[in-house]
């Protein structure tokens, strides 16, 4: 089957593309939806600027559409850009989503209007249990913000290994913190891992701290060889 992947360059995005890929599919294009709003329900933002570069990294084309990212609003921006991919001969979206109701059913309901395939393969996954899957299969997901108690800055830049779960684990035990971010209280970014052809080379970062979140920002990035 001729696919798209939702992408935000984010770790669950980028395991619905691997899933995609392992599943057998024809991952035609990745979809970078990029809002001019940092509060937007739908979409990913920081660092979705590096989703170009992920494109070249995986070999695999980029399809980039701004939206204002308005509540509701931004659905029709994203509409536009299902239409497109059904006309380009795409059948399915692979979507991220793990339980967020609100952009599943809403990705959902825009794919069932334009013709396409909804398809979320990790829904309702055991947070744990997933996040050790990224770690094992090799995936190297760094932390690019981050919104919710037990998270500080510390954490800003760092990347998702089996030391940094453990220690979620007990960040969830006392402040309710979801394992796998799906709540917001972080988004992450990948930058190497075996879906990847090369892998993204950090070369300038800044931190942004605002009394209780931040954001990590990449400035400068280029591709490296494996």
């Amino acid at each position: 089957m001729d696919v798209a992947i939702l992408f935000s360059g984010g770790k669950d995005s980028t395991m619905a593309l691997f899933n995609a890929l392992e599943a057998g599919e024809n991952v035609r294009y990745l979809l970078s939806m990029k809002s001019r709003n940092d509060e937007s329900y739908m979409f990913h933002v920081p660092n979705i600027h590096i989703t170009d570069l992920l494109s070249q990294a995986l070999d695999i084309p980029i399809i980039s559409a701004e939206t204002d990212g308005i509540k509701e609003e931004e659905l029709k921006d994203l509409k536009r850009e299902f239409e497109n991919l059904k006309n380009l001969g795409v059948e399915a979206i692979y979507t991220g989503a793990l339980f967020s109701v609100y952009q599943k059913s809403r990705i959902e309901k825009l794919c069932a209007e334009v013709g396409l395939k909804a398809v979320s393969p990790y829904w309702h996954v055991d947070e744990l249990e997933y996040m050790r899957k990224i770690v094992a299969l090799g995936f190297k997901v760094i932390i690019c913000g981050v919104a919710a108690w037990g998270l500080d800055e510390s954490w800003l830049g760092r990347v998702i290994d089996d030391e940094a779960i453990d220690e979620l684990v007990e960040i969830n035990k006392k402040y309710q913190v979801n394992i796998a971010f799906e709540g917001g209280e972080a988004e992450t970014l990948a930058i190497d891992g075996p879906i990847f052809k090369k892998r993204i080379k950090i070369i300038k970062d800044k931190k942004e701290w605002h009394l209780d979140s931040g954001v990590y920002i990449i400035e400068d990035a280029i591709l490296e060889d494996k």
